[in-house]
């Protein structure tokens, strides 16, 4: 299925004095990327969930990797899949890229709970056929390459005492 993206120029303000994106405004990109995906993705704003619906959609769970630094003025492409969708609670697999290039990949856990009880409560049911347009499989993350190549050992022979 297709991703749900957005375009993200990085200012001023995302930055830290090097001129590199701060890994915290990548959490504000986050949340105001998966607000645009549920009032354009999924036609339902976290507003309208919570004053028609009395539900929240709190974030419970991140996984984050940091691929490669972001300068200002970069514009990032945002992706967004679903990679699970359960009773309450859906999973969501994000990345950001520069030119193609990743820079960041996200996995979030969203939970949907009553604004009246703070309990967790099922997912809309036209909520969740939504969701499906936007499904992706989890991608795992590929393992780093060693820093320093370890050197290998010479083993020497002794000869044995007579």
């Amino acid at each position: 299925m297709s991703a749900f993206q957005r375009e993200i120029l990085v200012r001023f303000g995302h930055c830290d004095a090097a001129g590199w994106v701060f890994y915290p405004r990548y959490f504000e990109m986050i949340s105001d990327f998966v607000e645009d995906w549920f009032e354009d993705g999924l036609a339902a704003s976290a507003p309208g969930l919570f004053h028609h619906k009395q539900i929240l959609t709190p974030s419970v769970h991140f996984t984050v990797d940091f691929v490669k630094p972001t300068r200002y003025g970069d514009r990032l492409t945002f992706f967004l899949w679903t990679t699970k969708i359960g009773k309450s609670s859906c999973e969501l697999r994000i990345e950001a890229s520069h030119q193609g290039e990743l820079r960041m990949r996200v996995k979030q856990v969203l939970v949907f709970i009553s604004a009246d009880t703070s309990r967790s409560t099922p997912i809309p049911p036209e909520l969740i056929s939504r969701m499906h347009r936007f499904e992706g499989e989890e991608e795992s993350a590929p393992k780093p390459e060693p820093a320093v190549t370890p050197r290998k050992r010479k083993t020497v022979k002794t000869p044995a005492a007579p």
